[in-house]
């Protein structure tokens, strides 16, 4: 199984709107379909994405880049606070599937799922894209097989 964590790209800064509401920048669309770009050819079976929208428009922007058919799965479990636990548990019955969120959750989600609690996060930057595998989701587990940035 694999599983692809992509942060969203590099957003509007705090305080012009609710953080929700930020949207991306020129630059941070750049920032996603070169990342975007790196899932070419991968056997994605679907796009859960937060529903904040600088999220929302990143994984659009990559559905597009893909041509990838299914509609975006809006989940309020990738939102920037949740528990990377709460993640995981959604996690259980899916593979090939790729993520869309925010830190501090991309950073505890890779680093949880890699070596369990208590880890440092990892660090990522704005459209890093984090891949993972293992023969199935078990929190510590994992292997971060590769962190690109773009």
């Amino acid at each position: 199984m694999k599983l692809w964590v992509l942060r969203h790209g590099e957003a509007e800064p705090y305080g012009t709107r609710p953080d929700s509401e930020r949207e991306l920048t020129d630059h941070g669309r750049k920032e996603v379909l070169s990342s975007a770009a790196r899932l070419m050819g991968q056997p994605l079976t679907a796009i859960y994405a937060s529903p904040y929208l600088r999220a929302q428009q990143t994984a659009q922007l990559v559905r597009e880049a893909l041509g990838f058919e299914p509609e975006i799965r809006t989940v309020d479990w990738l939102t920037p606070e949740t528990d990377p636990d709460k993640v995981a548990e959604q996690l259980v019955s899916v593979s090939n599937v790729l993520l869309v969120s925010h830190n501090p959750l991309v950073g505890h989600l890779l680093s949880y799922l890699q070596h369990g609690a208590g880890h440092p996060p990892e660090k990522v930057s704005t459209a890093g894209l984090a891949e993972l595998k293992g023969d199935e989701l078990l929190v510590g587990s994992m292997k971060l097989d590769s962190i690109k940035h773009p």
